[in-house]
C-alpha cells in the first residue's frame, strides 16, 4: 500500500488568511500547535526584513482532523490569519465592487512574476498575480512543513540550517558541525555561524538598502536521522532528489540547488567524488565522507542529507529597475511594493519546512499505516532488517 500524503494551500498576501488542508496524517500523531508557531516564528525573524514583519504575530488556528492534540485520521486545515488584512478590506474585498479610488499596478518589476503571470491569467491590475505570488504564501509552507517535521522528528530525524553567503561575504562552515552550532545560528540574525562574517553581511544589507538594493545568499541544510530507502531508483518522479529539488526550488527566489558536492563534482574525478564502501569490525558497513549528501541513485542511503540552495536578491526594490506600463505602452519604472532587502535567513527555516514535508511524503510512502502504532511497526521491522544486513 502507498499512502498518499499531500496538501493544498489558498489565500492572498493581504486577503483575511492563508488556509492549508493536509491529507495523508496517520491517525493519533501528536501534534502540538505551539511546535508549528515555533517555526512560524522563526520564519518571521532575520535581519534585512520589512515593516510586514512588525505587523504580523503569524499563529495557526487548527479547524479540522486534531482532536485533544492528537490527529485522527482525516484531512488536517490550517489556518494563519492575515493581521494586516484590516488595512486592506477595500483593496482586497472578495465582495462587491472596487472602490472609484483604486489604482491598478501596471508597471510589472523586473525578476518578479508581474508580467508573466499577468500575460497568463489575461490580468490587467498586477495586484491579481502579486497576491499569490508573494513569498507571504511561504508562512503556510511552514506551518504545513512544520507538521511534517513534527513527525519525522518522533522517528529521530533532525532539521538544521545555516547562511553561508550573504551577497559577496562568505561564511562557509562546516555542515558536520551544525548540530554543536545550532544555538549560536538560532541567536544570530542572518542565521551565520559566524560571529565576525555576520558583522560583515549586516554592513553589506545596510549598504544595499541606503542604494534602494537587494541582496541575495546561500542556504546549507543539513538533516539527520534519515533512514535509507526514501525515494526510489525506478520511477524518474519518486527519485528523492528530484523531489527535493524541485521543492525547494520552488521557494520564491530560489535560483539553484544541489546536493551533497553539488556542482564542484564536475571538476573532479570519479574517484575523488564517490564515497568508498567500507566494513569495520564492530560497526558494520559504512563510509568514511559524504559527498553524495545522503542520496544515491534517488534513494537515500542513511547518510545525513547535505543540500544547498542559491537565492538570488529580491526583485522589489526601491530604486527600481527601468519597467514598461502595460496600459500607455510608456516607458516607467517598476512598481515598489512593501519589502525585504535581504529574506536569506527567513528563506533557510523555509527550506526546512519545505524539505521535511518532501521527506515526510517519501517517509509515509515507504512506511505505510493508518494509525501512528502501525507506521512504528513498519519502521521498526524495516531498520531492525537493514541493521541486520549492515552488521553482518
Amino acid at each position: 500500500m502507498v499512502v498518499k500524503v499531500r496538501y493544498l494551500s489558498g489565500g492572498e498576501s493581504h486577503g483575511p488568511c492563508l488556509t492549508g488542508i493536509i491529507e495523508g496524517l496517520p491517525a493519533g500523531m501528536e501534534l502540538n500547535p505551539g511546535k508549528i508557531n515555533r517555526h512560524l516564528e522563526r520564519r518571521q525573524r532575520g535581519y534585512g526584513r520589512g515593516g510586514r514583519m512588525a505587523i504580523e504575530k503569524d499563529r495557526v488556528e487548527i479547524l479540522s482532523g486534531l482532536r485533544f492534540k492528537r490527529t485522527i485520521g482525516s484531512p488536517l486545515t490550517i489556518q494563519i490569519k492575515n493581521r494586516d488584512w484590516d488595512n486592506w478590506r477595500s483593496v482586497m474585498s472578495p465582495e462587491g465592487e472596487p472602490p472609484p479610488d483604486l489604482i491598478p499596478i501596471t508597471r510589472p518589476r523586473p525578476g518578479h512574476a508581474d508580467l508573466a503571470g499577468g500575460l497568463k491569467y489575461n490580468h490587467d491590475d498586477l495586484r491579481l498575480v502579486l497576491e499569490r505570488s508573494s513569498a507571504r504564501e511561504t508562512a503556510m509552507r511552514v506551518a504545513v512543513g512544520s507538521v511534517g517535521r513534527v513527525m519525522l522528528e518522533s522517528f529521530g530525524v533532525a532539521f538544521y540550517s545555516h547562511v553561508t553567503r550573504i551577497g559577496s561575504i562568505d561564511a562557509e562552515v562546516t555542515p558536520e558541525k551544525l548540530p554543536d552550532l545550532a544555538g549560536r545560528v538560532e541567536e544570530s540574525p542572518l542565521r551565520c555561524a559566524s560571529k565576525e562574517k555576520e558583522s560583515l553581511m549586516i554592513r553589506e544589507i545596510d549598504r544595499a538598502k541606503d542604494e534602494g538594493d537587494s541582496l541575495g545568499g546561500i542556504i546549507e541544510l543539513y538533516i539527520t536521522g534519515v533512514p535509507p530507502g526514501l525515494g526510489s531508483h525506478v520511477f524518474w518522479d519518486r527519485r528523492l532528489d528530484g523531489r527535493l529539488s524541485g521543492a525547494l526550488s520552488s521557494i520564491q527566489g530560489i535560483k539553484g540547488v544541489e546536493i551533497g558536492a553539488g556542482f564542484t563534482a564536475a571538476a573532479m574525478r570519479g574517484k575523488d567524488v564517490h564515497d568508498p564502501v567500507e566494513f569495520e569490525p564492530g560497526a558494520g558497513i559504512g563510509r568514511p565522507g559524504n559527498k553524495a549528501g545522503g542520496i544515491e541513485g534517488g534513494i537515500s542511503n542513511g547518510q545525513p542529507l547535505v543540500l544547498r540552495l542559491a537565492m538570488k536578491p529580491i526583485p522589489t526594490l526601491t530604486s527600481p529597475l527601468a519597467s514598461v506600463d502595460l496600459v500607455s505602452g510608456e516607458g516607467a519604472p517598476g512598481t515598489v511594493e512593501r519589502s525585504d532587502v535581504c529574506a536569506v535567513p527567513s528563506a533557510a527555516v523555509v527550506a526546512e519546512a519545505v524539505a521535511a514535508w518532501e521527506l515526510a511524503a517519501a517517509f509515509r510512502e515507504k512506511f505505510a499505516g493508518d494509525y501512528m502504532e502501525e507506521v512504528k511497526a513498519a519502521y521498526d521491522f524495516y531498520i531492525n532488517r537493514v541493521n541486520r544486513r549492515l552488521r553482518k
